[in-house]
């Protein structure tokens, strides 16, 4: 098991994402969002390198893994370290996912 840190820019991305669910879906939709978030970072903690290689092979970001949310079209990235998983962002599926991480990586 590996602790997670969430860089700055991802918590923005979960803010930015629940505040969306919020205005548009109401309360509960966020709070199953906040919720779904939360059971992917523990995934990530219990079982750190899972996920697809993809991007991290496309952003040529050596171990980046993308894991997706299991009930909102949201995806964590996040690159394993030796004492930690840095959880870079948490995009949506549909984003241009290269280029957002290209601003953050």
């Amino acid at each position: 098991m590996k602790p997670r840190a969430l860089r700055q820019i991802a918590e923005t991305d979960i803010e930015n994402a629940f505040a969306y669910y919020l205005n548009d879906a109401g309360p509960d939709t966020a709070l199953r969002f906040l919720h779904d978030v939360e059971t992917a970072l523990m995934h990530i903690e219990q079982n750190p390198g899972t996920g697809s290689p993809r991007y991290g092979e496309l952003c040529e970001v050596p171990g980046l893994r993308l894991w997706m949310l299991s009930r909102f079209p949201y995806a964590l990235l996040s690159v394993e370290q030796a004492a930690y998983s840095d959880v870079l962002r948490v995009l949506h599926q549909h984003s241009d996912i290269p280029a957002q991480l290209a601003d953050s990586y």
